[in-house]
């Protein structure tokens, strides 16, 4: 079986104790990088491209939904105006700051990205890596 989908990890989710508040969010957030629902059910929603690659759920033990600190998830842009959409979409839909557009050296030159947090506090990121400048810095 051939499997051309580019990514390493199958899935990602985070808990919600909100579910309607968290995807109105994501809803108004990612279709900023070209995300959309793939799936959804009762309680929980899936986004990406092609495939259910990010969820967004209520806990299936019940349980509350709590933010992982260290955690974060961090999502491809096309380019850095689409770092700058994620990131004022985010805003405009409850986010706060976590860190602005731009880049960071310490990252590595051809890096731009910003950090958010979401309406209950899971850090996300939009991030835009220039292959172009990558080529010409570090040859690949």
């Amino acid at each position: 079986m051939s499997n051309d989908n580019p990514s390493i990890i199958s899935h990602l989710s985070i808990g919600t104790n909100d579910f309607a508040r968290a995807k109105a969010f994501y809803d108004a957030v990612l279709p900023s990088l070209g995300i959309g629902i793939v799936m959804e059910h009762p309680d929980a929603v899936a986004y990406g491209k092609q495939y259910p690659e990010f969820w967004v759920q209520v806990p299936i033990n019940g349980k509350p939904a709590s933010v992982g600190n260290g955690f974060h998830i961090g999502f491809f842009a096309n380019n850095k105006e689409e770092v700058n959409a994620f990131y004022d979409a985010a805003i405009a839909a409850g986010a706060t700051c976590d860190g602005p557009p731009g880049p960071r050296p310490l990252y590595g030159d051809p890096y731009y990205g910003c950090y958010v947090r979401d309406p209950e506090g899971h850090k996300i990121e939009a991030a835009y890596w220039d292959q172009e400048l990558s080529m010409q810095l570090y040859g690949h």
